[in-house]
């Protein structure tokens, strides 16, 4: 088993009702505004169309609809955590993207936390797989309840840990870089404007404070837990910052802390590729991992179910009935399991216990 380690401790912040959702996958209205949040340089202003790789995501304001059938979902009844002795339960927690009502509902039904939101749990392990911010409106919130709720895990036996998603990497760079133009690969973009495309809130970078931009700088980017390897993405990119967990996730923090812009740039690039283990060669994509970093299964977000399952009809969602997400997704021959339920697509927020059966 390896195991990362990290101090995370915060109070928790307000909690907001939940945002309009058909606006998730699309620009914000204040994307044309003036001011300190103005998107000032066009991702790719003076440049010709360029064809992007498949999975590059981070200037492109929706998702791709995926027509996928053969695939399955696995609908697990929630059960009290136990606290025996030695290690508890292990869960994971899929993207959440600002929805701390959503959150904090769906750890109190799996026994997580009690009513007034304090860890209930003992000895219980808990992972956030990453994208705690943007879209939803309450990202800072959501930062302050994961930090608050480490300490008092660890105080009980147990633990309550967090991987960096792709929008904690967006998240940093939009505050350190703001309109810096760095080189995307597809003429200029920056970090600011992307921040806005993907769905960034003002009311978040408002709240922003050095503890939060610490404490996700220091996120591992992945961890093997119980044979579980357990990442953000469902992207090899992870393969070109190391060959073991420890390399990989080192390399990815003296990145950030070199503080440049491009080589930033770069890495969120890499971390918003998808898509990698689903069809033809999937499942050897995801042994390429579990061969170069241990475990005998991936778990990752990003990736909305709903959009692996082809349960959206069109980017706007005019022509779909909604999604329809139960639990997670497990494909790529058993070897990957999906725990983004989309909840900013009016889906579900994941919370799951593993290991998930067959």
């Amino acid at each position: 088993m390896v195991e990362g380690s990290m101090t995370q401790g915060a109070g928790q912040g307000p909690e907001l009702a939940r945002a309009a959702t058909l606006r998730d996958f699309r620009v914000p209205a204040y994307v044309h505004e003036t001011g300190p949040y103005a998107q000032n340089t066009p991702p790719d202003e003076g440049a010709g169309p360029v064809e992007e790789p498949e999975g590059y995501t981070p200037t492109r304001r929706d998702l791709p609809v995926i027509s996928r059938g053969d695939t399955v979902q696995i609908a697990v009844d929630p059960a009290a955590p136990e606290t025996t002795d030695g290690p508890g339960p292990l869960y994971v927690v899929g993207d959440v993207h600002g929805y701390l009502d959503q959150l904090v509902a769906a750890l109190q039904e799996q026994g997580l936390i009690d009513a007034a939101g304090n860890w209930s749990a003992g000895t219980a392990r808990l992972w956030f797989l990453g994208d705690f911010t943007d879209r939803g409106p309450d990202g800072i919130g959501v930062i302050d309840l994961v930090m608050r709720l480490s300490a008092e895990a660890a105080a009980a036996g147990g633990y309550c840990k967090a991987l960096m998603g792709n929008h904690e990497l967006l998240l940093l760079g939009a505050k350190r870089f703001g309109d810096t133009p760095v080189n995307s690969g597809a003429g200029t973009a920056t970090f600011q404007a992307a921040w806005l495309l993907n769905g960034g809130q003002k009311t978040d970078m408002d709240r922003l404070q050095d503890h939060h931009l610490q404490w996700m700088a220091r996120l591992d980017a992945m961890e093997l837990v119980d044979g579980h390897l357990l990442v953000h993405s469902d992207t090899t990119a992870y393969l070109d910052y190391g060959d073991s967990i420890e390399a990989l996730n080192d390399t990815i923090r003296e990145t950030l802390t070199r503080n440049d812009a491009d080589e930033c740039w770069d890495l969120f690039r890499k971390f918003t590729k998808r898509f990698a283990f689903r069809d033809d060669g999937g499942a050897e994509a995801v042994r390429s991992l579990l061969d170069a970093y241990g475990g005998t299964r991936i778990v990752h977000g990003h990736s909305p179910i709903p959009y692996l399952l082809g349960e959206v009809g069109s980017e706007d969602g005019e022509d779909s009935t909604g999604p329809i997400v139960e639990g997670p997704h497990l494909y790529a021959d058993g070897l990957a399991i999906a725990m983004d339920g989309g909840v900013t697509m009016a889906g579900k927020l994941l919370v799951q216990q593993l290991p998930l059966d067959n």
